[in-house]
């Protein structure tokens, strides 16, 4: 038999057995995590069938190598091959490990419960680092493949004097985009700012949709996007509405005339409010805040579990408020008296 003949077996059997072998491996560590009811490493095995079949043959034809004869500029470029094809392999199992390590943490954390300010700090924590990993293993995998050509080596090996004086070259002309990525990692850490807080930014009332390393999406009100750069955050002041906790106190200002009998419109906000599904039964409060010329000023407080039911709530109690004095007292609405000489 020829001898590439032979070398060609060896390396097809080689590629069979490890494609076998990797659906073996990924089928019984799935049978394993299954039984142990380990759902992030079932989830992780299942995730992994595409890498696994690259490893797993990459690995089979590396150990033959020595046994596939041919000629040495292809055997050469054999071994860079599968170098790096180990190398891209590794680094897409690791991106899906770390895709798949995120969605398990942030399953076990529902930012869609009332009280969510834990899961809500733990969601910013976790996105924030996983990019900074995806970014440090994206950096450390081209270099590994750059590195196994002997052209690039040599081209590292002559810059490398001139290395500090390269650094601080592009370290100045990257100085912005490394301030914004340490601002992020500032971010991270001191959470100034969580996944779904309410915060006003530049007059614009919105919650924090998405936080990355350089900038921040802020999903306003009225379903438009505001892209802020994340230093912003560092730097300047800003107002975050759920910073502690989500329960807001929030005011209705109504003007009546100084005859309006104040007991009974106070009477009238507790029935409203207990009748409405938004409060939250903390605070029911109406005052007169001020006895202006014509009018006096009424305030009622009231509180809601979150803004947006806040709002809901005050809209409500104007509108009732409002018609309960068109009703019952519409001589007490707010009126400008003059007397006209005889």
């Amino acid at each position: 038999m020829p001898q590439w003949l032979v070398s060609l077996v060896v390396a097809g059997s080689a590629l069979l057995l490890g494609l076998i072998s990797a659906g073996v491996f990924r089928v019984i560590g799935s049978s394993i995590a299954r039984r142990n009811q380990a759902n992030m490493l079932l989830a992780l095995f299942r995730k992994s069938r595409g890498p696994l079949r690259v490893i797993f043959p990459v690995l089979f034809l590396a150990a033959v190598a020595p046994f596939v004869t041919m000629p040495a500029p292809l055997a050469h470029a054999y071994r860079d091959f599968l170098r790096v094809a180990l190398i891209s392999a590794t680094l897409w199992a690791a991106l899906r490990t770390l895709a798949v390590i995120e969605s398990s943490l942030l399953d076990r954390f529902n930012v869609e419960v009332a009280d969510n300010l834990k899961a809500r700090k733990v969601h910013t924590q976790i996105r924030v680092i996983r990019r900074i990993l995806v970014a440090f293993l994206l950096v450390f995998g081209l270099s590994a493949l750059l590195l196994t050509f002997e052209p690039v080596r040599q081209i590292g090996t002559t810059l490398l004097a001139s290395a500090g004086l390269l650094g601080l070259v592009v370290g100045f002309a990257a100085q912005k985009t490394l301030g914004l990525i340490v601002a992020g990692l500032q971010v991270a850490l001191a959470q100034p700012i969580r996944i779904d807080d309410v915060v006003i930014v530049e007059g614009e009332w919105g919650r924090i949709e998405e936080i990355t390393l350089t900038y921040v999406v802020i999903r306003i009100w009225d379903r438009r996007r505001l892209v802020v750069p994340v230093s912003y955050f560092i730097e300047k002041p800003f107002q975050n509405w759920t910073r502690v906790s989500a329960d807001m106190l929030g005011s209705v200002f109504l003007y009546v005339d100084y005859t309006f009998p104040v007991p009974a419109l106070r009477q009238k906000l507790r029935e409203i409010l207990r009748q409405s599904p938004l409060w939250d039964q903390e605070v029911c409060v109406l005052q007169v805040t001020d006895s202006r010329e014509h009018t006096l000023e009424l305030r009622a407080l009231m509180t809601a579990r979150d803004s947006p039911t806040l709002w809901d709530l005050r809209c409500e109690v104007r509108e009732k408020l409002v018609e309960f004095i068109q009703q019952n007292y519409p001589e007490q609405l707010p009126r400008l008296r003059a007397e006209l000489p005889r």
